[in-house]
């Protein structure tokens, strides 16, 4: 009797300390959507013309990287419990800067910061492989391609006075991805936390012969995105 009494209570606490799995039945679901959102340092790959010292006194070009945040929505295909395309509509509010210092005729010099501001509407598609359910917790890699719209683009903008010139950008970019993350299904959605790196392939450069843009042979855009993904 004293030993029935023991397995039970054993058996009760063991079963009391499973751990239970929260949306169990999420993957048998082919469609998913949600909403990201997400913290971006976006840079530059510059390429200077081979000649840019001599033809435009131009002593050091640096290009600093800024913050920005992205908006969007989750729209997920499962094709299996282990792969999904993924379609994320995102309109991402980017920031880089341009520091120029110049050699003046009488050996000085003089500094110039130049903000180069982009509104993209993106649309990134991407294959995600994600590693089997453990408890409440699975691991995934991304990558895909993306294409984006800048809706703040200054490609019309008068370029007089050296310190109102803006260095122009196309207004289409293209380019590809590929980051990885971490799926924790919680109780009632599942969220998701991802760090990704973007490269542009186009050069973005409107080279409108201003002594800011003369010099510079391509400028192609590069982004570091940690995103923050809720799916239900």
């Amino acid at each position: 009797m004293v030993g029935l009494l023991t397995g039970g209570a054993a058996q009760g606490q063991y079963q009391a300390g499973v751990k239970m799995e929260n949306l169990p039945n999420f993957d048998l679901h082919r469609i998913h959507f949600g909403f990201l959102l997400s913290y971006n340092t976006s840079d530059f790959f510059v390429t200077l013309k081979p000649d840019a010292a001599i033809q435009d006194s131009l002593m050091v070009l640096q290009h600093l990287k800024q913050p920005g945040f992205n908006l969007g929505i989750v729209a997920s295909y499962n094709l299996n419990k282990n792969v999904s395309l993924r379609f994320l509509p995102t309109l991402s509010f980017q920031e880089r800067i341009l520091q120029y210092q110049f050699l003046l005729p009488d050996g000085a010099t003089k500094y110039f910061q130049k903000p180069v501001e982009s509104t993209y509407l993106e649309f990134p598609l991407l294959m995600k492989l994600r590693t089997d359910r453990i408890n409440n917790f699975a691991a995934y890699l991304v990558a895909g391609g993306k294409f984006g719209i800048d809706m703040a683009t200054q490609k019309d903008v008068n370029q007089a006075l050296d310190d109102e010139i803006v260095i122009k950008l196309e207004k289409y970019d293209y380019g590809f991805e590929v980051g990885g993350g971490t799926d924790f299904f919680l109780p009632y959605f599942k969220f998701g936390i991802e760090l990704k790196a973007g490269f542009g392939i186009p050069n973005l450069l409107i080279d409108d012969d201003t002594r800011f843009s003369a010099p510079i042979e391509s400028l192609r855009s590069k982004v570091w995105v940690l995103t923050f993904t809720f799916e239900g």
